[in-house]
């Protein structure tokens, strides 16, 4: 499963530049319908274009590996 880290990353940014980021902030500077972002933010497994990816990733100034990670489901299944 891909596991996106978008809350991670705006939070990073909030306390680096000191300005709170919101979803709808995000949604226009990006493009990225908020809906969207609030579906990668909030369901997981949720899947989406790699855009969208590339867009969040221009935003956040971050390589792919940085937004999301993979998980191994067999590894949740055992905790």
């Amino acid at each position: 499963m891909i596991r996106f880290k978008l809350q991670e990353l705006i939070a990073e940014r909030q306390f680096r530049n000191g300005v709170r980021v919101t979803l709808t902030e995000l949604s226009k500077t990006t493009g990225i319908n908020r809906v969207t972002l609030s579906k990668i933010v909030n369901q997981r497994g949720y899947s989406t274009v790699t855009d969208n990816i590339d867009k969040l990733c221009q935003f956040f100034g971050c390589q792919v590996g940085e937004l999301m990670e993979y998980i191994d489901e067999t590894d949740l299944s055992e905790k």
